[in-house]
C-alpha cells in the first residue's frame, strides 16, 4: 500500500475543541523511541540506500531533525499571537544538503532525540488557553492552534516513520522487519 505525499495530505482542524494535548504530546514523545525501534535491527549501510528516487532511512530520520527548529518557532508565532506562522522550505535545502547518509544511525536518531526534547519542552507546561490560540499556515491557509501544530507535527513524523517502514522492506534481504 502507497502513502499519500505529505504536500497532498489535507488536514481539517475542525474536528475537536476537546483539549487532547496530553494525548498528542505522548505522540511526539514516542517517536525517538519508535524511530530507534525500528532501526535497531538495521545495518547503517542499508540504511543509507536510496529507492525510487526518495530519501533514505537515514535522511528520513535527519529530515525529522531538520524540521524541530520549525516546529520550535512555529510554537514561539502562536504563543506571541503573531498573525501568521513562519514559512517552512518546501524544498528541504536543510536536509538536501545536510549528508545525513554520512552519519550513523545512533548519531541521528540520538540528534532527533535531543531536537524533540527541545519541542516537548516548549508545549509541557502550556496553559489551557494557549493550547487553542493560533495563527494562520500558510501553505495550508487554515487558521492552525497550537494543539493542531502538534497534531500536524505527530503526523508528520508517523508519515517519515512509515516511509523509513517501507523503505527498510526493500533493503533487508527483500522483506520488511518493521
Amino acid at each position: 500500500m502507497k502513502q499519500v505525499n505529505w504536500f497532498e495530505r489535507k488536514f481539517d482542524f475542525t474536528v475537536t475543541n476537546q483539549n487532547i494535548m496530553p494525548a498528542i504530546l505522548e505522540r511526539l514523545a514516542g517517536t525517538p523511541l519508535r524511530m530507534a525501534f525500528k532501526v535497531k535491527f538495521l545495518r547503517d549501510d542499508d540504511c543509507a540506500i536510496r529507492m525510487n528516487n526518495s530519501w533514505s532511512i537515514k535522511e528520513q530520520i535527519g529530515h525529522l531533525s531538520d524540521l524541530e527548529p520549525l516546529w520550535l518557532g512555529r510554537i514561539e508565532d502562536i504563543l506571541s499571537n503573531r498573525e501568521e506562522l513562519r514559512h517552512a522550505d518546501l524544498e528541504n535545502t536543510k536536509t538536501t544538503n545536510a549528508n545525513h547518509n554520512a552519519k550513523s544511525l545512533t548519531q541521528l536518531v540520538s540528534d532527533f532525540e535531543k531536537s524533540r526534547q527541545s519541542t516537548l519542552g516548549a508545549l509541557k507546561n502550556l496553559g489551557e488557553q494557549d493550547v487553542f490560540k493560533y495563527a494562520l499556515h500558510p501553505r495550508l491557509n487554515v487558521p492552525m492552534r497550537l494543539i493542531d501544530l502538534a497534531y500536524f507535527v505527530a503526523e508528520h513524523d508517523d508519515h517519515h516513520l512509515s516511509k523509513m517502514s517501507e523503505l527498510a522492506g526493500g533493503t533487508i534481504n527483500g522483506s520488511s522487519i518493521l
